[in-house]
């Protein structure tokens, strides 16, 4: 038998029905799997409690599945998840576990167990593909089997809600990697913004992930240029993306970019915000920033 465990975060994909809405419900995600597991796939099911929301996943949580993966002894894993925050742990979880010689497969869906939706269909291929597939950590959803290191929700109510944009991983073997926790943020560029608000979040975080425009991209005002060089000068370090979705920044492209890169800001290259974030803070983390 080939050992396979699921931890079942949450998410749509386990949801009923309540009065204001869809909510977690505990049992739908084990009794569904009695009826989709793989022939010769000995399934242990591992429940977060309380089941969450994927809005409310982060740092901790991402450290409570590395952990528990870590420890395992087995075929593959299964992660159900929400999708609104796919995007994030699929980033988080790729980087963090780079090198490991295990598929790890995230899944969710847009419409619970038990209403004739997409549900267990995701959850056959995701259970599939930890007994069959290649290592790494992947998304099952749709009927593809995608990379989650850069997985892109373009969707909020399609089957075929996600995509993947290709990401450059961590080099070496595999060990362990954990979040600490720091103060971190994805903050956004955009026509008109006050300097002074810019400023008030980047005197709360350690580092930021700036999505700034096109190529490379900022705004031609000293103050603004200024700023961004006083928070790397006290050690906030700043990585900068693409507002676009391909493509990624080229230095060097227009001028409008020099005062990015004079002001020590990092290029995050064709990175996916989230995937900006979950390197900063690996690298952080490692580092004891």
């Amino acid at each position: 038998m080939s050992k396979i465990l699921l931890l079942h975060t949450g998410g749509t994909i386990g949801m009923a029905s309540g009065p204001e809405g869809l909510a977690p419900a505990r049992g739908l995600v084990e009794t569904a799997i009695a009826t989709l597991a793989p022939k010769g796939a000995d399934i242990a099911v591992e429940a977060f409690a309380p089941l969450l929301d994927s809005a409310d996943i982060g740092p901790r949580h991402w450290n409570r599945i590395l952990t528990r993966i870590a420890g395992f002894r087995g075929k593959g894993v299964v992660v159900t998840h929400g999708t609104d925050t796919m995007t994030f742990t699929g980033a988080a979880l790729a980087q963090a576990l780079q090198g490991m010689d295990l598929p790890v497969v995230l899944c969710g869906a847009m419409q619970p167990l038990g209403s004739g939706g997409d549900a267990e269909g995701n959850l056959a291929l995701a259970l599939w593909h930890a007994m069959q597939g290649a290592p790494g950590v992947w998304l099952a959803f749709a009927g593809q089997v995608l990379p989650a290191a850069g997985l892109v929700k373009h969707d909020t109510q399609a089957p075929q809600s996600f995509r993947t944009v290709p990401q450059t991983l961590p080099e070496g073997p595999f060990r362990p990697r954990l979040f600490q926790p720091l103060r971190l943020a994805i903050l956004t560029l955009s026509p008109g913004l006050p300097v002074a608000a810019l400023g008030a979040a980047l005197a709360e975080l350690d580092g930021a992930v700036l999505r700034v425009f096109g190529a490379g991209t900022v705004m031609a005002d000293p103050a603004l240029h200024q700023l961004l060089a006083a928070a790397t000068g006290r050690g906030c370090r700043l990585r900068a993306v693409s507002q676009c979705e391909t493509g990624g920044l080229v230095p060097g492209a227009y001028g409008a970019g020099a005062p990015l890169w004079r002001a020590g800001v990092e290029n995050g290259g064709t990175e996916t915000p989230e995937a900006a974030l979950a390197r900063l803070w690996i690298e952080m983390s490692e580092r004891g920033d």
